[in-house]
């Protein structure tokens, strides 16, 4: 994996221009005293702020990453607005110093060991039920988003496309080689895969509201035990591609699967196409971390021409 970039440290001056904002944009006076480093992933660095009765969580990156900020705290806005599965709340987000940020609200997790844990099966059951309410939401506008976004640091292309399988090879797998060829990745089989495409995906796919990197890393379950999912890659396509997500690193229980197919069921041939569609993680992981993603990339497109 690839070192955190060098970002800049954070000094007062910025922690006094958020504080400011939050203030600003929630009506009530904050000025933290308290700030904690937490995970904040490999692409952004994380705190928990507090003024001693709130606490907030604050993710920052270069200044010039705003916008990736941005469409991540307008991605939660539209997932909020399904009123399905618990989301942070985005607070504010901007430029502060030689820094970007998001505010987020705080939420604290359940203690891995403990009773309300997404260890145990029912409330795994409960996020596969409010994963699929969310997957109902759809758009008139077809697959994509209002604004490109990222896939962790990875520029990710949204244009409105009508056809999905058009919108999944020029924007999704397509766009991925492109930067994989200019990072010296050799792909033998490419062409033959995405001319294969229209072939391998030829189910009705109506466009859904997908969270977009859905990994373990990215839900949770709140210490009162309720499901929530977070960090963001939004965009309306193949709810599919949240699912076979679900699988790639170490995968769900079993009790998420039944959840989510008591309220939609998977269409006939999710088993074959879920490679295809972690085919778009696995390339974007070489693309941003190198190493023996190729490699995997490249057993993954055998296995799918196969």
């Amino acid at each position: 994996m690839l070192p955190l970039p060098p970002y800049p440290l954070p000094n007062s001056i910025m922690w006094t221009q958020i504080d400011t904002h939050i203030s600003q944009v929630t009506g009530e006076k904050f000025q933290s005293q308290q700030r904690r480093s937490v995970g904040g992933g490999c692409i952004n660095q994380g705190y928990a702020v507090s003024n001693g009765e709130i606490t907030y969580f604050v993710k920052l990156n270069l200044a010039s990453q705003v916008a990736m900020f941005e469409a991540e705290a307008l991605g939660l806005k539209e997932m909020l607005a399904t009123a399905s599965i618990r989301i942070p709340q985005p607070i504010c987000w901007g430029v502060a110093e030689n820094s970007s940020y998001i505010v987020l609200e705080w939420l604290e997790l359940g203690n891995g060991n403990s009773n309300t844990s997404l260890r145990d099966a029912p409330r795994w059951e409960e996020m596969g039920r409010k994963l699929a309410a969310m997957h109902q939401a759809s758009s008139s506008q077809g697959f994509g988003w209002k604004i490109n976004n990222t896939i962790g640091s990875t520029p990710q292309i949204n244009t409105w496309t009508a056809d999905w399988t058009e919108f999944y090879i020029k924007h999704r797998l397509g766009y991925q080689f492109q930067l994989a060829r200019r990072r010296g990745g050799s792909f033998p089989q490419q062409e033959k895969l995405l001319a294969a495409i229209r072939e391998l995906l030829t189910h009705q796919v109506q466009p859904s509201l997908v969270h977009g990197d859905l990994w373990g890393g990215n839900a949770g379950c709140t210490a009162s035990g309720e499901p929530v999912i977070f960090d963001p890659a939004t965009y309306f396509g193949d709810r599919e591609v949240d699912i076979a997500m679900t699988e790639l690193f170490g995968g769900f229980p079993a009790a998420f699967y039944k959840g989510y197919n008591e309220v939609f069921p998977l269409d006939a041939g999710y088993e074959q196409r879920k490679t295809l569609y972690n085919l778009y993680h696995i390339l974007n992981h070489f693309n941003l971390f190198g190493g023996g993603y190729a490699s995997q990339a490249n057993r993954m497109i055998d296995q799918i021409l196969r």
